[in-house]
């Protein structure tokens, strides 16, 4: 696949930052090294989808590959010491991603993304119902995880309300825990209300997590390949600063208009970009 090579624009919408353009070119010219608390990536899966006018599809696994090296070096490079980054990839393409990391920061955790029913029904192969994500630290012994922000229902104590005898008093099991890595989400359909006009757009719900759990507010995050922006705007809804790049124009019109409508009213108070956004390419 063939990255264009446009001069990145920048659009200003109160703590959100736009780019329009390539992910490794924002990178280099306007990220500076050691200034994100947070990278959210989520590049093409090179399984030949269009986006806009483009196909991604790249020679072979190899070049697939050796692409995404050069953006991760720059993200690796971006993180604040104390950084973490989560990286989706398709089932294909995460296990060579996951060993070239392994040598530039920590893998905390490989989590499954599942879902209720994939996209095309298999007829002759078992279909897919998951996509891989890694969550990446820069230094493994300081980090950032907030677990009280993301617990999620604990049915052992919740809901069957057994007693934990193993205990030198016996005393219920927990309500809530953090989180295994298996991550129930829906995928985002035609017709949902967070919907837009995108082939891989991500759950807010999916991404909430990463952002609760891995920033602070007032906190940096990079939301790469970002599509339809949902990391930029759940980042600004939850009192974070955001960075957002996108190469695709249409994409770019459609995050424009989701920060001013969908991110809270310090995005729309403070807009400085009053244009209209124009309708996707």
């Amino acid at each position: 696949m063939k990255i264009p090579d446009v001069p990145p624009r920048k659009y200003q919408l109160g703590p959100a930052t736009l780019y329009r353009g390539d992910v490794a070119t924002v990178l280099e010219r306007r990220i500076r090294p050691g200034s994100v608390d947070l990278i959210i990536a989520d590049p093409p899966y090179n399984l030949g989808k269009r986006f806009g006018p483009l196909r991604e599809r790249w020679p072979d696994d190899a070049a697939y590959a050796a692409w995404c090296r050069e953006w991760l070096d720059l993200c690796v490079d971006r993180l604040t010491p104390h950084g973490s980054m989560y990286l989706m990839a398709s089932t294909q393409g995460m296990p060579a991603l996951d060993l070239y990391l392994r040598t530039r920061v920590h893998v905390l955790s490989r989590i499954v993304w599942c879902y209720d029913s994939s996209g095309v029904q298999a007829k002759r192969r078992f279909g897919s119902l998951y996509e891989p994500i890694l969550h990446c630290v820069k230094d493994k012994r300081r980090y950032t995880f907030n677990a009280d922000a993301i617990r999620v229902e604990a049915r052992t104590g919740a809901v069957r309300r057994l007693i934990d005898h193993r205990k030198p008093i016996p005393a219920p099991y927990s309500a809530s825990k953090v989180p295994g890595n298996v991550w129930s989400f829906p995928r985002v359909r035609y017709m949902m209300p967070e919907y837009r006009d995108h082939p891989t757009q991500k759950p807010e719900a999916l991404v909430e997590r990463m952002i609760r759990a891995s920033s602070n507010p007032g906190d940096m995050v990079l939301d790469l390949f970002a599509g339809t922006f949902t990391a930029s705007v759940v980042a600004c809804r939850l009192g974070r600063r955001s960075v957002g790049v996108e190469l695709h124009d249409g994409y770019v019109a459609i995050g424009r208009h989701r920060l001013r409508e969908d991110a809270g009213p310090r995005t729309r108070a403070r807009a400085t970009d009053p244009r209209p956004p124009p309708g996707p390419a």
